[in-house]
C-alpha cells in the first residue's frame, strides 16, 4: 500500500459542520482528482437535512453510508461529521484511499470509518453477496466515462440501498441518466455549473 508519508498534500477543501467542523481536507498534488467544491457540498448537505418528510427519517443522522469513488473522502466524511453511524469509502486508487485516510485521521473519525481498495461495481456485488446494506450512497464516479448509469443500473438491481435509502450522484451536464429503473426513484435534480447532482431513493415492494 503506498505510503501517506510520500505523498504531497494541497488543502482545497474543509469540513464545513459538525463534529470536525473546520477541519481541513486534503487532495494529491499533480493528480486527477475532483473533489466535489464545498460550494455544491454545502448545497447537497443542506438538501439531505431538509429530506426527512420525504423519506421518513433524518438522511443523516444514523445514517449508514457507503462512499462509492471515494476520491478524497470528502462527502462520507461531511456525512460522518454531522451525525452520520458509520461510512465505508470504496476506490480502486491507491494514491485516492491513501489520501482518503490521511484526512480521515486528521478528523479523528477512524473510528466509525472503513476503507476498501477495489472496483466499484466488484466491491457491490461483494457487498451483496455478504448481505450489507447502506442506508446514504454517494456516487462521484470520473466523468464522461459513462460510469454513472452503470452504477445505477447495479444499485437498482441488487439490495446494497436499504428500503427507502437514498442516493446521492454526481456527474456532468453532459451525461444524461438512462432513468429506466424498477426500484430507483427520483427525488430532486439540481445543477451547479458544469455539475449536475441527483438525488434518488430505492424503494422494493
Amino acid at each position: 500500500m503506498l505510503s501517506e508519508s510520500k505523498l504531497q498534500f494541497e488543502v482545497c477543501m474543509r469540513i464545513i459542520t459538525g463534529v470536525a467542523k473546520g477541519i481541513k481536507l486534503k487532495v494529491p498534488k499533480g493528480l486527477d482528482v475532483r473533489p466535489t467544491a464545498d460550494r455544491v457540498k454545502e448545497s447537497i448537505f443542506n438538501i439531505l437535512a431538509n429530506l426527512e418528510v420525504q423519506v421518513g427519517r433524518n438522511a443523516i443522522i444514523g445514517a449508514n453510508v457507503l462512499d462509492l469513488f471515494a476520491g478524497t473522502g470528502n462527502l462520507g466524511l461531511e456525512a460522518l461529521s454531522r451525525g452520520a453511524a458509520h461510512a465505508l469509502f470504496v476506490d480502486h486508487s491507491m494514491v485516492s484511499l491513501a489520501t482518503t485516510k490521511e484526512n480521515i485521521n486528521h478528523a479523528d473519525l477512524s473510528k466509525v470509518s472503513e476503507v476498501h481498495r477495489g472496483d466499484s461495481l466488484k466491491t457491490l456485488d461483494k457487498l451483496a453477496q455478504s448481505r450489507r446494506s447502506f442506508t446514504l450512497i454517494f456516487v462521484d464516479p470520473p466523468y464522461n466515462q459513462g460510469l454513472v448509469n452503470v452504477v445505477l443500473q447495479k444499485l437498482d438491481n441488487i439490495d446494497v440501498v436499504e428500503n427507502g435509502g437514498l442516493i446521492v450522484v454526481e456527474y456532468s451536464k453532459h451525461e444524461q441518466l438512462n432513468a429506466d429503473w424498477q426500484h430507483l426513484k427520483l427525488v430532486r435534480n439540481e445543477r451547479y455549473g458544469e455539475t449536475l447532482v441527483t438525488f434518488l431513493s430505492r424503494w422494493k415492494g
